[in-house]
């Protein structure tokens, strides 16, 4: 027997250091080849490290949240002499059977939950989602890979649970316990947003402007695309609309759709749109990036929109899809509130914040009207952005907001 020490290996792209956000295995566990061994994080994206070897675990080689050199030592383990045999044989897993071997008819490999005392295999999105479900991974069988447990599993996992009953009426409230203190340790990607938070208020002089929008005729018109061409081309949502309308703004206010790099002072004025979602997923806020914003239609911008949601959400975006805009839209839909004030995302100059569209009594031509209003929060980097240009840039937004004729009007 002999120790074999795998280290952190270049997972390219320039990545100098990682972030350890998970062990999947402890020692004393025994390993087969390709299982994996620890999640670490980038700038933004989890990449999970595989073994390439069988072998038991002697020593992990740092601790969740700890930042790891490309090159650093990240595990090591016992493994069987070039010639030999492991001394201890990694326990058998489940496998689906080939695609070759099931018919078309045939039911899909059977879910089996994990050896007792072995810790499941399961991705950390589905390890947060499970946390929150209260759901034990422990008692939920995996279909995939090597017993690997998918979403497809905890889903009917947790429709078989029982329901929780209904509480029983009571005509005096009950006094509310306090919670005990908790100390969560920020790690992943929560530490990332952090960073990149405090990094952004730290270096830029942030100034809000909020302006109110009239979006009765812009609903009406999505309402009305919506049921001529849904089916055939998808639905939309107010994203690409208000998309359409930044990509025609910044073409008259070029220095909204620019970065600028304070070290060396330089402004950066993109001729593209590439622009930034905020997306909130299990793990924290993600920014994917709509790239080339100017070049797609409303469906097709739609489309891209909700894919990038959807492999954010799901933890597969790529690093090239999550890095790189010019400009960023944040909304948080029904839950925008009244007014807000987005951070701008570093090194952008600016970033366009949606609150929630109200029915509200309003003056028009002398009489009292029911119209669907919609605030704009939008910040604006002070050093490079003057207020009446910011002021101006929002304004435009909402002529074509209200009209929305002059979004098709190049």
């Amino acid at each position: 027997m002999s120790i074999h020490v795998i280290k952190m290996p270049d997972i390219g792209e320039g990545i100098a250091e990682v972030e350890l956000v998970a062990w999947r295995v402890q020692p004393g566990d025994i390993v087969a080849e390709d299982q994996i061994l620890a999640d670490v994080m980038t700038d933004k994206a989890t990449v999970e490290i595989p073994s390439p070897v069988v072998g038991t675990v002697q020593a992990l080689g740092g601790e969740v949240g700890q930042v790891l050199a490309v090159g650093a030592e990240l595990i090591r383990l016992e493994v069987a002499d070039a010639a030999g045999v492991p001394a201890k044989k990694a326990p058998a897993r489940a496998t689906p059977p080939t695609p070759a071997a099931v018919p078309r008819a045939a039911a899909p490999a059977p879910a089996t939950a994990p050896p007792a005392g072995e810790r499941p295999i399961a991705s950390p999105a589905l390890r947060r989602r499970a946390w929150e479900l209260g759901v034990d991974l422990n008692s939920v069988a995996g279909s995939g890979l090597g017993g690997r447990i998918m979403q497809s599993d905890l889903d009917a996992h947790a429709a078989r649970a029982a329901p929780v009953p209904p509480r029983a009426h009571v005509v005096t409230a009950a006094p509310v316990p306090a919670r005990a203190d908790e100390q969560v340790r920020i790690t992943g990607l929560r530490r990332r947003i952090a960073q990149k938070m405090q990094e952004s208020k730290r270096r830029i002089p942030h100034y809000t402007y909020v302006e109110e929008i009239d979006v009765t005729e812009l609903e009406a018109l999505r309402v009305r695309l919506n049921d001529q061409h849904g089916t055939a081309r998808g639905r939309l949502t107010l994203l690409p609309l208000l998309a359409r309308a930044i990509v025609l703004g910044v073409r008259e206010f070029p220095q909204i759709n620019a970065r600028f790099d304070d070290e060396t002072g330089v402004i950066t004025r993109v001729g593209a749109v590439h622009l930034g979602i905020a997306t909130q997923t299990g793990a924290g806020l993600m920014v994917p990036v709509l790239r080339d914003a100017e070049t797609r239609d409303l469906w097709a911008n739609a489309a891209e929109i909700a894919r990038l949601a959807e492999a954010a959400r799901a933890g597969k975006a790529l690093r090239d899809e999550l890095t790189g805009s010019s400009i960023t839209l944040t909304s948080l839909g029904a839950l925008g509130g009244i007014v807000s004030t987005p951070v701008i995302n570093h090194p952008e100059v600016a970033i366009v914040g949606v609150n929630r569209i109200v029915m509200r009594p309003v003056f028009r031509d002398g009489a009292v009207v029911a119209r669907q209003m919609m605030n704009l929060s939008s910040s604006f980097d002070h050093r490079v952005v003057d207020g009446m240009h910011a002021a101006q840039f929002v304004q435009a937004l909402r002529r074509m907001l209200e009209c929305p004729a002059l979004l098709f009007v190049d």
